[in-house]
């Protein structure tokens, strides 16, 4: 998949102002000639916006693949401004420049300030757009590459302004770690032998972070533990080389990269490597929970990543070992992202039986028990996710250690409530879908909520997944601090559950509650706070800081899927099972998460 944008894209976006798009001013008359140092500028916008300029510098990199071609040209020898980058992109759409490596050419074109991540409240990437240019002299030295290393990146990640765009403020390189990248846009940068904190993934790039101390999860990534944490010295790793890209997990060292620093969409700014070292490998293995005793009732919870009858035969069977032999056949499954029979198919269809009884058929067949499920078909295209999926949570169960009864018949549109029956705690309908005409959960997943028996007592499980961050701005946005706008419905969301789980403990103060699964938010969010609401537990606060992490995403180990418990439950092993959010070869972008209770 090409992750640039196309010529037409980029031509509507240069039609755009200000607030997160292409500007483009009208042009003089004349071209003015100036230093790449100077239409840089020292701030993130160049002084030269919109204007015709003409420059001279060395070519150092062409990229002659993608609708995002073009080369970088870089001065023989900088201003000695650190707040001012000495070189810039030059931008050819889908044409592969005819140029070389080395040539010293005088180019002349129209500044423009490229918004790759526009809806993500990106930064811009400062380039020369509609250039023609003439070949000065070839076989040229290239200039000396910049180290980006511990001593260089400062810790701080940003400067904030109330959540406003930073593009006025003069870069200070030594203080802020976003613009000392900033500073060097389009230089030709070097990391040296570094950690790898994210896997290697289908675009060729992985991660690594050039400051040690930032390497703080148990296996070798960078902790997101607050909004905070950003990590610094987070650094993605792309290519220009036509070889094949490294395969990298977490905890593996790149022995180094050189090439100029690009800035995209997807991850900011990152080294578009034109010498790649090699990875060594830490020896991460994936993860093995241990076995539940026959008196513990075993629950999980798992995103499978959009699952459908459509995916190759090796992704069932890679759940079905992962569920079989890493999380030792729990008793109960929590799926998230568990689609209908045809997957992005929108043609109406909505069950989702062949989905389900190929994995439970993929999980028999590497030894584990037959489960059941249970679970209710969605509104088509009313939950978001991929259109024509119909995503949904299901409960897998295994009837020879759980029992289930089914009571009332519930549809996408019935709202579950609470009773009593002998004095205990019961739903409505088992199972059936919280509040679901809520607008809390407007395209989205509604939480569905199921009763089971183990060892004589009563557990009531909340299988979740809250609407993703689709919406939010990135951290390495021009709006400091970057928005969370997705928050907002989560914490609606997170009130309807913690509402919903009130009830059952208003008619049973003693019930086991459980509720779990992909929260899209992190253990410190306002959403978990409001979902414990003083009567659940998150348990992976129970954990160690190092071990906190269910999700790898740019380079910084993060949490997004969760389990909590009500105050009934207080003998329980926990475990988020890491298989997936650290390897390059994932079978789904989450980790799984155990909990073994004993009641």
């Amino acid at each position: 998949m090409d992750r640039t944008l196309g010529l037409g894209a980029r031509a509507m976006a240069a039609a755009l102002i200000a607030s997160g798009a292409l500007v483009a001013l009208p042009h003089p008359a004349h071209a003015a000639t100036v230093t790449i140092s100077a239409l840089q500028g020292s701030t993130r916008i160049s002084p030269y916006n919109g204007t015709s300029v003409t420059t001279t510098g060395i070519v150092t990199a062409i990229r002659s693949t993608g609708s995002s071609r073009g080369f970088w040209i870089q001065s023989a020898s900088g201003d000695g401004n650190a707040a001012t980058s000495d070189a810039v992109f030059v931008y050819r759409g889908s044409t592969t420049p005819s140029t070389t490596v080395g040539n010293s050419v005088t180019v002349t074109g129209t500044v423009a300030e490229y918004y790759p991540g526009s809806a993500n409240g990106s930064q811009s990437l400062t380039e020369i757009s509609g250039a023609t240019w003439t070949t000065n002299s070839t076989g040229n030295t290239l200039p000396s590459a910049t180290t980006i290393s511990n001593a260089t990146v400062p810790a701080t990640y940003t400067r904030t302004n109330s959540g406003g765009s930073i593009n006025s403020f003069t870069l200070a390189p030594t203080t802020y770690a976003l613009d000392y990248y900033e500073s060097l846009e389009g230089m030709r940068v070097a990391v040296g032998s570094a950690p790898v904190v994210g896997a290697s993934n289908e675009y060729a790039e992985l991660w690594v972070n050039v400051k040690p101390t930032q390497v703080t999860s148990a296996r070798g990534g960078s902790l997101y533990s607050s909004y905070s944490s950003q990590n610094s010295g987070r650094v993605q790793i792309g290519t220009l080389l036509s070889s094949t890209f490294p395969t990298a997990t977490v905890g593996d060292t790149l022995s180094g990269a050189t090439g100029p620093l690009d800035y995209i969409a997807y991850g900011g700014y990152t080294l578009q490597a034109t010498t790649l070292g090699t990875v060594t490998s830490g020896g991460l293995a994936k993860e093995t929970t241990a076995t539940q005793s026959t008196s513990q009732l075993s629950v999980a919870t798992y995103n499978v990543e959009n699952l459908d009858p459509t995916d190759a035969a090796s992704k069932f069977t890679a759940l079905a070992s992962g569920i079989v032999g890493n999380l030792k056949s729990p008793d109960i499954v929590a799926l998230e992202e568990v689609q209908d029979n045809n997957g992005a198919t929108d043609d109406g269809t909505v069950s989702a039986t062949t989905t389900l009884s190929t994995l439970i058929s993929a999980i028999t067949a590497a030894g584990g028990p037959t489960y059941s499920y249970t679970q209710i078909n969605p509104t088509n295209d009313a939950d978001g996710g991929e259109t024509g999926g119909n995503i949904r949570q299901v409960f897998l169960y295994n009837p020879a250690r759980v029992g289930f009864t089914a009571r009332g018949t519930a549809t996408a549109t019935t709202a579950n409530s609470v009773t009593t029956s002998g004095g205990l705690a019961q739903l409505t309908y088992n199972p059936g879908r919280i509040a679901p005409s809520n607008s809390a959960w407007s395209a989205s997943r509604k939480p569905l909520a199921a009763e089971f028996t183990f060892g004589g007592e009563k557990f009531f499980l909340i299988a979740n997944h809250f609407v993703s961050k689709g919406e939010d701005y990135s951290l390495h946005s021009q709006y400091q601090d970057p928005a969370r706008a997705s928050e907002t419905q989560r914490n609606s969301q997170a009130a309807q559950v913690n509402s919903f789980t009130d009830s059952i403990l208003a008619a049973q103060s003693t019930a086991n509650v459980i509720v779990l699964g992909d929260l899209n938010d992190y253990q410190f969010s306002t959403t978990v706070s409001t979902l414990e609401g003083g009567v659940l537990t998150d348990l992976v606060d129970t954990l160690p800081a190092s071990q906190q992490y269910t999700y790898v995403y740019d380079g910084n180990s993060q949490v997004l899927d969760h389990t909590l418990v009500s105050s009934a439950i207080t003998s329980y092993d926990y475990d988020i099972v890491h298989i997936n959010s650290e390897f390059p070869d994932q079978t789904s972008d989450h980790d799984p998460q155990v909990a073994r209770i004993t009641p």
